[in-house]
Formats: C-alpha cells, sequence, structure tokens
C-alpha cells in the first residue's frame, strides 16, 4: 500500500530536483519594450541583413568609375644592325569614350541601393512581428505552464486526503489508488509543460542574440492584448500606400526600368580616340639616309555593332520590366488579401475571448469546485471528480490559446496593414 509518509518523500523529492533545474539557469524578467529594444540591436540575422545596405552604397560609388586610360610602349628596328635602316621608340596613349552608359549605370545602382533599403525595412517588418508572437508564446506558455502547476496541486492534495481517508477505512484502496496514478500522470505533464516553457524562453535568448546559456530571459507582461477598433477600409488604405514590402516591389519596378535603360545604352558606340609620338634614330643607309625625326600621330576608332542585329538582351529586359509590372498588381492585391482576411480572424477571435470571458470559466471552476465538496461528502464518485477537473484544465487551456490567437491575430492584422503600435 501507497502510505500517506511515501507520498511526501516523493513530493519533496520531485520539488528539489525542480529547484535544481530552476536554479541551473538564472530567469532574468524582461518587459516588452526592452525585449524589442534588444533584437533590433542584437538579432544576428538582422544585423547581417543590414550589411547588404552599405554594400549597396558602395556599387554606386563603384558604377561612377570612368574608363581607364591605355599607355602603350613600343620599340621598333628595321634591321638597324645589318641594313642600317634606323630604330625608334613610339609612346601612345588611348581611351575608350562611352556615351550615356555611366550615367544608366549610375542610375541602375541608386535605385538597387534603395531597393535594398526597402527590403531592409521590410525585413525588419517581419522580425518585429515575429519576435512579438515568440514573445507572447513565452507568455503563452507561461500560463499553460500555470494551469497544469495548479492541476497537479489539485489532485496531489486530493491524493493525500484520499490517503488519509482510506487509512481511516472511509473510502475503498481502489479510489486512493487511482487518485495517486492521477497525480503521477499531472506530474508528468507538469514537467513536459516545463520543459515546453524553458524553450519558449530559449527562443527570446535566439530572437535577441543572447549567447547565454545560464540565462533565459522572462516575460514580464500580460497575455492579454487591449481591445482596438479597426476600420477595414482604413487598413487596407494604409496597406497599399506604406507596407514596405509593397514599397519594395514597387521599387523593384523602377530597378527593372533602369535596368532597361542600361541594356539599351550598352548597345551605344563606343569611340577609341588614341595619339602616340614616336622617335626615329638616323638611317644611316647608303640608299636611303634619313635624319632623325619625331612623328606625331592621332587616330579614333570605331567599331562597327553588327552585334546591335541581336536584340536578345534589349527584350529580356523589357520582359523584366513587364514582369515586375505584374509583380507589383499581384502583391498590392496580395496586401489587400492579406489585410481582409487579418481583419476577420481578429474580429472573429476577439468574439471568442469575449465568450470565454462571459462566464465559460467561471461556470467551469463552480462545477469543478462543486463535484470536490461533493466528493469529500462521499456525494459523488472519484470519476466525476477527474472529469470536471479535466473540463476545467482543458477550459483553460482552451482560453490561454484563444487569448494568445487574439493577441497574435492583431500582431498579423498590424503587420498586413503595414502600421505598429503594439504595447504588451
Amino acid at each position: 500500500m501507497f502510505r500517506l509518509e511515501d507520498m511526501k518523500k516523493y513530493i519533496i523529492l520531485s520539488l528539489l530536483c525542480g529547484c535544481l533545474s530552476v536554479n541551473a539557469q538564472t530567469m532574468v524578467p524582461l518587459t516588452y519594450r526592452q525585449y524589442m529594444e534588444r533584437v533590433a540591436e542584437g538579432n544576428l540575422e538582422y544585423a547581417s541583413e543590414k550589411l547588404n545596405v552599405p554594400a549597396a552604397k558602395a556599387e554606386v560609388t563603384a558604377a561612377k568609375v570612368f574608363n581607364d586610360p591605355n599607355l602603350s610602349v613600343s620599340y621598333f628596328n628595321n634591321e638597324n644592325n645589318s641594313l642600317q635602316m634606323g630604330e625608334g621608340v613610339e609612346v601612345e596613349l588611348s581611351k575608350t569614350f562611352s556615351f550615356g552608359k555611366r550615367g544608366a549605370n549610375i542610375s541602375l545602382a541608386r535605385s538597387e541601393s534603395e531597393l535594398t533599403e526597402a527590403l531592409l525595412a521590410d525585413y525588419f517588418r517581419n522580425l518585429r512581428a515575429d519576435a512579438t508572437i515568440a514573445y507572447m508564446e513565452a507568455l503563452k506558455q507561461h500560463e499553460l505552464y500555470k494551469v497544469k502547476e495548479n492541476a497537479y496541486e489539485n489532485i496531489r492534495t486530493l491524493a493525500e486526503s484520499d490517503s488519509i481517508r482510506f487509512s481511516l477505512g472511509q473510502i475503498r484502496e481502489v479510489d486512493a489508488t487511482q487518485s495517486r496514478v492521477e497525480a503521477g500522470v499531472l506530474r508528468n505533464e507538469l514537467l513536459q509543460a516545463g520543459a515546453e516553457l524553458k524553450n519558449a524562453f530559449s527562443n527570446l535568448n535566439f530572437l535577441t542574440g543572447t549567447f547565454s546559456t545560464d540565462t533565459l530571459f522572462h516575460p514580464e507582461a500580460e497575455l492579454r492584448t487591449e481591445p482596438r477598433d479597426f476600420i477595414l477600409a482604413d487598413l487596407i488604405t494604409a496597406a497599399s500606400e506604406g507596407r514596405t514590402d509593397l514599397v519594395a516591389t514597387l521599387k523593384n519596378k523602377e530597378v527593372a526600368a533602369r535596368a532597361l535603360k542600361v541594356a539599351r545604352r550598352e548597345r551605344n558606340t563606343d569611340v577609341d580616340l588614341s595619339i602616340a609620338v614616336s622617335r626615329n634614330a638616323r638611317v644611316y643607309n647608303e640608299e636611303a639616309p634619313a635624319p632623325p625625326f619625331t612623328g606625331v600621330t592621332a587616330g579614333i576608332a570605331v567599331p562597327l555593332k553588327f552585334s546591335n542585329f541581336n536584340k536578345g538582351t534589349v527584350r529580356a529586359a523589357r520582359y523584366r520590366e513587364q514582369q515586375a509590372e505584374a509583380q507589383y498588381k499581384q502583391a498590392l492585391l496580395q496586401v489587400q488579401t492579406e489585410v481582409m482576411q487579418a481583419y476577420r480572424n481578429y474580429q472573429s477571435f476577439a468574439e471568442q475571448v469575449n465568450h470565454y470571458e462571459d462566464g465559460l470559466l467561471r461556470q467551469a471552476r463552480e462545477v469543478m469546485d462543486g463535484k470536490i465538496y461533493s466528493y469529500n461528502r462521499g456525494e459523488v464518485s472519484l470519476l466525476e471528480v477527474l472529469d470536471a477537473q479535466r473540463t476545467y484544465d482543458e477550459v483553460q487551456a482552451q482560453y490561454i490559446e484563444t487569448l494568445f490567437n487574439y493577441s497574435s491575430a492583431l500582431v498579423e492584422l498590424e503587420r498586413s496593414a503595414g502600421i505598429w503600435d503594439i504595447e504588451i
């Protein structure tokens, strides 16, 4: 028979193990504002994305480069050793002039730099929303842990009471055993809830770029957010005008147009200008003697652009421009659809939360308390008590899950609308 003393030893040992586990990692309270500041400053992937901006600006600087001139030095010898026909040296300076190409490339690089900045802003928009949902997930897991902890304490107390009542002959052994089994099951569920809670806390470390293995951030906030009233038309207008991914798609249209201009300018004819100075030594040949002299040569070279008959590059750039236009229209439609879907989800979860808070939670608690009271008076069976406890736990868990979905829906709504004023 499982004695009361054994039950106490089991509980003390379990609590001791739990304390050792908790002490192994330091819990640091973290408000939502502090958390978001850490995310903005310490998130490693965001830090990596931010480097794209100076890299793109460096590309703008690189696009401003001019064509380098060419300097050549040549020596010639007209069999001077045998025929004495003279020798000499020539120095030539040449440069290729491209008309319109440099300006087009600079404009393209600037547009690409602006596109990079827009993409970074959109990355932070998603990071901010994802980090907020992760913070809410940690709050949710903490609330679920407290539900499991409370359920375990209730059944544990009931099991202790049943052990005493059995020893006094007031209940059967099977009832005392059943309550101990239920306490053991809930203990395992509590351990699993603790693991999920710490995993949620660890995710906050990941998002803030914290490498510490002995520290976990503990959210210091309430899961419930204040009810908000939104006008769907205003949300769609705000999203259509200012959402960062739409801005990036619009900027991508500009990049495609600039790329088409570059492709056309690349077909322009380059001109090579050159000037050369040569110094010829005296010619001592008896048949054709000549004094030393200096010669100056100037030249221009124009390529024959037969390659311009191939318009594949220009056509490809034009198709990409048309593709960018289609992508913008698709993105605009997607933004409107996402806003409407997020708005409906937010409204639905708001109604569900109200349904729980209007009496469902209270009624489930009253049923459980009544069953426990009746059981202690011997009026109902243990099975009815356990069923009432499970129902109450399920209602609490569902309420917490719905509360999380409601808060997450608010985040998704503001993410989709391109606005942000979340406070937890």
